[in-house]
C-alpha cells in the first residue's frame, strides 16, 4: 500500500514495453489513468482498491489487446459492462467486484473463450445470467453474489466442467437448481444462499459433487426431504441449509461426513430425532438445528463432539433429560435449549469442563432442581436465561464471581436465598429478572454500581428493607419494577434523577410517606405504577408534567386532597387512569375531558363530590369508567360511555341521577316547571342579543381574516419569509429554502398534487431548480378544530418518529415547514412508483409484480418493522400498514411511509394501545409477541 493520489496524464510518456503495474490500494480517484492507454503491451493491471470513478473508457479495449489480467474491484466505477470488452480474446482474470455498473451482464460475455475468472459481485447489475456464460470452458471461479440478478439459472452453467467456485449469493434468482448442474464434478465451493430458490435438492445433484468442501443453500424456498445422498460428500466442512422450507428427518447418513467443521439446519421444518450418527462428527464446532419440529431427546454421542464451540437446538419438541455426557463438551461456548419441553435436572457437573461457556439458555422447559453449583467455573458467563422452569434452591454462588455478566433472567422459577449473595456486583449487567421467585434478603448498596443496568425487574418476591438513594446512580435505567415485594420506608427523592426512565413500579410493597415531586421530571416516562402501598398527602401536581404517560395507577393508597386539574395534561394517557380505593375529595376536573386517548378510568371508592363534568363525553376512547363509592351528584352526562356503563360504575353514589343503567331518572319539580314561562321570557330577549352581536363578531372576523390572507399572499413573494415561517431542512439534501418549494409546486397548485394521506395532508411533487424531485405533504390548519387537533397530531408524530429513524426501507424525511396561521408542510423524498396499491392493482401489476418480487416487497417492509421494533430505542409502532403507506421506488424496493399514527412502545409490554389507523383494518404492526430472550 502507499499513497498514490491520481497522475497528471502529461507527465508520462508512452511505455510501449511495460506488460506489468499494480496501483491497488491507493488514493488514485476520478477516471481512469489515461496514461495507462498508452501502454500496449500490459498484460497484467491492477487498480483495485482505489477512488476512482466514472465509466470504463470505450478506448481500453482497443488499447490493451493483450492484457491477460485486469483487476478494477473496490472502486467507484459506474456505467453499463462495454460490450466491447468482448474482444480481449487473452484476458483470463477478469475482476470487476464492488463498483456501481449497472445495465445487465453482456451476452457477448461467452466470447472471452480464455476467461477463468470472473467476478461481477457487489454491482447493480440486475437483469439476467447470459445463456451465453455456457460457452465459458475454461471457467475455474465465478461470483455474481449481490448483483440485484433476477432470472433462473441457466441450464448453460452446467457446460462450464471446469468451474472449481460459484458464489450467486444473495440476488433474487428463481426457479430450480438446473439438473445439468450435475456436470460441475470438479465443484468445490457451491453458494446460492439468499435467493428465491424453490423445488427440492435434487439427488442426483448432490451424489456428483463430491469434491465439495462448502455447501451453501440456506435463505431460499427449497422444500423437499435432506438426500442420504448428503453423505457422500464426505470432504465437505460446511453445510448450510437454515432457513428454506426443508421436511422430513435428518438422514444417519450425515454421520459420514467426519470433516464437517459447521452445520446449519435451522429455521426448516424438520422432524424426527437428533441422529446419534452425528457423534460421529468429532471435528464439529459450529451445530445449529434450531426452529425445527425435532423429537425425542439429545443422544448421549453428543458428548463426542468435543470440539464444539455452539450447540443451539432451541424451539423444537425435544424432551427428555439432558444427556450426561454434555458436561464433556470442553469448547462449548453457547448452549441454546429454550422452548422445548426438555425435563430433569441439569447435570451437576455441566460447567466444570466447558470454561469457555459464556451463553447459556435453559429458558421455557420443565427443568427441575437446583442449577448446578459449577455453572460458571470459567467466571465468562454473560447470557444466562433459566425462565419459565420450576428450577429451585438457591442460586449459584459462582455467579457473583461472573462480573461480566451481561444478561440474566431467571423468572418464573422457585428460586430462594439472599439476592446480595449473588446479583449487585456486576458493572457491565444491562439486564436482569428475577421476578416470581421466593427470593429474599434486602437492597445492598452494591446495586449502585451497575451503571450499565437499563432493564431492572425483581417483581414477586420477598425482597425487604428500603429502597436505597443509590438506585439513583443507575443513570441508564429504562425500566425499574420491584413489584409485590415487602419493601418498606419512603420513595426516594433520588429516583427523579433516572431521567431516561419509562417504566416505574413500586405497587403492592409497604412504601409509606408521599409521591416524590421529582417524579414529575421524568420526561420520558410512560408506566408509573404506585398502587397497593400505603403513601399519603396528596397526588403532586407535578404528575402533570410526565407527558409521555401510558398508564398511571395510585390505587389502594391513602392519598389525601383533590385531583390535580394537571392530570388532564397527560393527553397521551392510554392504558388506565386508577386512582381508587383512596380518600381524595374534591371535584372531578374537567381538564380530564382532554384525556381523549384514555380506555379506561377508575376513580371509585374515594371522597368527590360535585357533578360529573360534562367534559368526560368527549373522551371518545374509554371503554370502561367506575365513579362508584364516591359523593357525586347531580345529572349524569349523556355521553356515550355513560350509556354503555354498567350500573356498578355509579353505585354507591345516592345523588346522582339521569339514563344510565342503575341509576334513577333526574326529575323536573314544580318549580322548575313553574319557571319556565320566566326562561321563555328572558330567552325571548337574549337570543336576538346574541345573535346580533355574534354576527357583528362574525363580520369583523372575516374582515381581519381577509386582510390576513391578503397579508400572507404578500409574504409568500415577498423575501422575508422567516417572519412567517418557522422550518427546518437538514442533512445535504436541505440545499433549498421554503420559497423555492413554492416556486416548485407552483404555489401548491393542484396539477402537481400526486395523493393525500390517510390521516390528512395533500402530497405534491416538487421538482427543484438542482433537479432534485421532492414529495411535499401539506397539512392545512384551516379547518375545523377536530382536523386541526387531527392534522398537528399527525404532523408532530411524523416528525417525532422520522428525526431519528434511518433505514433503507423507510421513507427519509429532508425537514418541515410551520406556516403560522396557515399549513405545515413534511419535506421528504420522491419515490417514483407511488404506492403498493396503485401498482398491484395497476394494468402492468400482475407482470411487474410477479412472485420474487413481491417477496422482496415483503421482506422490505419486514426489515423495516423489525427495525422499528427491536432497533429503536423505545420501540416504534407504526400502526397504520395498508397498501397506500408502503411506496415503491423505480426499482420497486419498499419504502415505510405515513407515521402519523406510529406510536412509542415501551418493552414488557402486552397491547397497550387502542386499534387505529384505516377503518375496517388492524395493522400487522399491533401484533405483539412474547420472546423467551
Amino acid at each position: 500500500m502507499n499513497y498514490l493520489e491520481s497522475p497528471d496524464s502529461s507527465k508520462f510518456s508512452t511505455m510501449p514495453t511495460l506488460t506489468y503495474l499494480s496501483l491497488f490500494n491507493n488514493s488514485l480517484s476520478s477516471e481512469f489513468p489515461s496514461f495507462i492507454l498508452n501502454c500496449p503491451n500490459l498484460t497484467y493491471l491492477d487498480l483495485s482498491q482505489n477512488n476512482l470513478t466514472d465509466p470504463i473508457p470505450g478506448s481500453l479495449v482497443s488499447s490493451l489487446q493483450k492484457i491477460e489480467y485486469l483487476n478494477l474491484t473496490d472502486n467507484f466505477f459506474q456505467g453499463s459492462l462495454p460490450i466491447n470488452l468482448s474482444k480481449l480474446v487473452a484476458l483470463k482474470h477478469l475482476r470487476l467486484g464492488m463498483n456501481s455498473f449497472e445495465g445487465g451482464i453482456p451476452k457477448e460475455i461467452g466470447l472471452i473463450s480464455s476467461l477463468q475468472i470472473l467476478e461481477l459481485y457487489n454491482n447493480s447489475l440486475r437483469g439476467e445470467i447470459p445463456s451465453s456464460i455456457g460457452q465459458l470452458r475454461m471457467l475455474q471461479s465465478l461470483d455474481i453474489q449481490a448483483a440485484g440478478l433476477n432470472s433462473t439459472i441457466p441450464h448453460e452453467l452446467g457446460y462450464c466442467t471446469n468451474l472449481t467456485f460459484i458464489n450467486l449469493a444473495i440476488n433474487s434468482l428463481n426457479g430450480t437448481l438446473p439438473p445439468s448442474l450435475s456436470n460441475l464434478t470438479k465443484i468445490s465451493e457451491l453458494g446460492i444462499s439468499g435467493n428465491l430458490l424453490s423445488g427440492e435438492i435434487s439427488p442426483h445433484l448432490i451424489a456428483n459433487w463430491v469434491q465439495l468442501i462448502s455447501l451453501q443453500l440456506q435463505n431460499n424456498y427449497f422444500t423437499g426431504k435432506i438426500p442420504q445422498e448428503i453423505g457422500r460428500l464426505t470432504k465437505l466442512q460446511y453445510l448450510y441449509l437454515y432457513n428454506n422450507q426443508l421436511s422430513g428427518s435428518i438422514p444417519p447418513e450425515i454421520g459420514n461426513l467426519k470433516d464437517l467443521l459447521e452445520l446449519d439446519f435451522s429455521e426448516n421444518t424438520i422432524t424426527g430425532p437428533i441422529p446419534a450418527t452425528l457423534g460421529n462428527l468429532t471435528q464439529l464446532e459450529i451445530l445449529n438445528l434450531f426452529e425445527n419440529n425435532l423429537t425425542g431427546t439429545i443422544p448421549p454421542e453428543i458428548g463426542n463432539l468435543t470440539f464444539l464451540i455452539l450447540l443451539d437446538v432451541n424451539t423444537n419438541q425435544l424432551q427428555g433429560e439432558l444427556p450426561d455426557t454434555i458436561s464433556h463438551l470442553e469448547n462449548l461456548q453457547i448452549l441454546s435449549l429454550f422452548s422445548n419441553n426438555f425435563s430433569g435436572v441439569i447435570p451437576q457437573d455441566f460447567g466444570q469442563n466447558s470454561l469457555s461457556l459464556y451463553f447459556v439458555s435453559f429458558a421455557e422447559n420443565n427443568f427441575l432442581g437446583e442449577l448446578p453449583p459449577v455453572l460458571c467455573n470459567g467466571f465468562g458467563l454473560e447470557y444466562f436465561t433459566a425462565n419459565g422452569n420450576n428450577f429451585t434452591g438457591s442460586l449459584p454462588e459462582c455467579l457473583r464471581n461472573c462480573s461480566g455478566l451481561v444478561r440474566i433472567r431467571l423468572e418464573g422459577n422457585q428460586f430462594t436465598g439472599d439476592i446480595s449473595k449473588v446479583f449487585g456486583v456486576h458493572p457491565n449487567l444491562v439486564y436482569i429478572d428475577l421476578s416470581g421467585n421466593q427470593l429474599t434478603g434486602e437492597l445492598s448498596p452494591e446495586w449502585g454500581k451497575c451503571f450499565s443496568l437499563t432493564y431492572f425487574h425483581i417483581d414477586g418476591n420477598r425482597i425487604s428493607g428500603k429502597i436505597l438513594d443509590e438506585i439513583a446512580n443507575l443513570t441508564q435505567l429504562r425500566v425499574l419494577s420491584l413489584s409485590s415485594n415487602e419493601l418498606i420506608g419512603e420513595i426516594p427523592d433520588k429516583l427523579g434523577d433516572l431521567k431516561m426512565l419509562f417504566k416505574l413500579n413500586l405497587s403492592n410493597n409497604h412504601l409509606t410517606g408521599v409521591i416524590p415531586q421529582k417524579i414529575g421530571s421524568l420526561q420520558n416516562l410512560q408506566y408509573l405504577d404506585f398502587a397497593g402501598n400505603e403513601l399519603t398527602s396528596s397526588i403532586p401536581r407535578v404528575l402533570g408534567n410526565c407527558n409521555n404517560l401510558l398508564m398511571l395507577n395510585l390505587s389502594n393508597n391513602r392519598l389525601l386532597g383533590e385531583m390535580p386539574a394537571e392530570l388532564g395534561n397527560l393527553i397521551y394517557l392510554q392504558s388506565f387512569l386508577d386512582l381508587s380505593r383512596n380518600s381524595i375529595s374534591g371535584d372531578i376536573p374537567s381538564d380530564m375531558g382532554k384525556l381523549t386517548m384514555l380506555e379506561n378510568l377508575n376513580l371509585s371508592h374515594n371522597n368527590l363530590s360535585g357533578r360529573i363534568p360534562t367534559e368526560l363525553s368527549s373522551m371518545y376512547s374509554l371503554q370502561s369508567i367506575d365513579l362508584s363509592y364516591n359523593d357525586l351528584s347531580g345529572q349524569i352526562p349523556n355521553g356515550k360511555i355513560f350509556q354503555k356503563a354498567s350500573a356498578e360504575a355509579f353505585i354507591g353514589n345516592a345523588g346522582l341521577c339521569g339514563n344510565a343503567k342503575g341509576v334513577a331518572p333526574c326529575i323536573t319539580s314544580p318549580a322548575s316547571r313553574g319557571s319556565n314561562n320566566h326562561d321563555k321570557v328572558l330567552i325571548a330577549v337574549i337570543v336576538p342579543v346574541v345573535s346580533i352581536l355574534l354576527l357583528g363578531v362574525i363580520i369583523f372576523g372575516l374582515m381581519i381574516l381577509r386582510r390576513k390572507h391578503r397579508q400572507l399572499d404578500e409574504n409568500i413573494e415577498s423575501t422575508n419569509e422567516d417572519e412567517n415561517y418557522q422550518s427546518l431542512i437538514w442533512g445535504r439534501e436541505g440545499k433549498f429554502s421554503f420559497n423555492d418549494i413554492v416556486k416548485a409546486t407552483d404555489d401548491f397548485h393542484e396539477h402537481c398534487c400526486i395523493g393525500k394521506g390517510e390521516f390528512g395532508g395533500t402530497v405534491y411533487k416538487a421538482v427543484m431548480p438542482t433537479g432534485q424531485i421532492l414529495a411535499i405533504k401539506r397539512f392545512n390548519i384551516s379547518d375545523s378544530n377536530d382536523i386541526l387537533a387531527t392534522n398537528r397530531q399527525s404532523f408532530e408524530s411524523e416528525i417525532h418518529m422520522l428525526t431519528n429513524v434511518r433505514h433503507r426501507n423507510i421513507i427519509k424525511l429532508y425537514g418541515f415547514c410551520y406556516r403560522k396561521g396557515g399549513s405545515m408542510y413534511l419535506v421528504y423524498e420522491y419515490v417514483e412508483r407511488g404506492s403498493l396499491r396503485n401498482v398491484l392493482y395497476g394494468e402492468a401489476g400482475v407482470k411487474e409484480l410477479d412472485w420474487g418480487t413481491r417477496v422482496k416487497i415483503i421482506q422490505g417492509v419486514t426489515h423495516a418493522l423489525a427495525y422499528l421494533h427491536h432497533d429503536c430505542n423505545p420501540t416504534i409502532v407504526h400502526r397504520n400498514i395498508t397498501l397506500n403507506n408502503i411506496l415503491l421506488e423505480k426499482w420497486l424496493e419498499p419504502r415505510l411511509a405515513d407515521f402519523g399514527t406510529a406510536r412509542l412502545l415501551s418493552p414488557d409490554s402486552s397491547n397497550w394501545t387502542a386499534v387505529v389507523g384505516s377503518y375496517g383494518y388492524m395493522a400487522p404492526g399491533k401484533l405483539n409477541l412474547n420472546v423467551s430472550l
